[in-house]
């Protein structure tokens, strides 16, 4: 059973950035990876992720330009960097990953972290 934790939330300032971070108790080249979130009232939506059969990535158009996802194999952690944040981006984001060659945006995730507070207020 694969476990991931996040972490890196918190309140930050519009414009700002922060990182999350997601540690695995396994490699995370055996993995499909991605980053969801969840704001207050809406459905969860998918952030980005990593395919693991080619290593492309795929970004929300509402945070192209803004977020980069990332891993570090030898630590088993992936991150995202968000950079330009803006309110809307409030949310519990969630790493999350499967064992699939599925594109990953368009695949079913088995694994989920317990998720990490990121507001973006004033």
């Amino acid at each position: 059973q694969l476990q991931l934790v996040e972490s890196g939330g918190g309140l930050v300032q519009p414009g700002g950035s922060l990182r999350l971070s997601c540690a695995s108790s396994g490699f995370l080249d055996y993995y499909t990876i991605g980053w969801f979130r969840q704001a207050p009232g809406k459905e969860r939506e998918g952030v980005s992720c990593i395919s693991r059969s080619d290593g492309s990535t795929y970004y929300a158009d509402s945070v192209k330009g803004r977020f980069s996802i990332s891993k570090d194999n030898a630590k088993n952690t992936m991150y995202l960097h968000m950079d330009s944040l803006k309110p809307e981006d409030t949310a519990v984001y969630y790493c999350a990953a499967v064992g699939s060659d599925y594109s990953c945006q368009f695949s079913e995730y088995d694994y989920w972290g317990q998720g990490t507070q990121v507001t973006v207020s004033s």
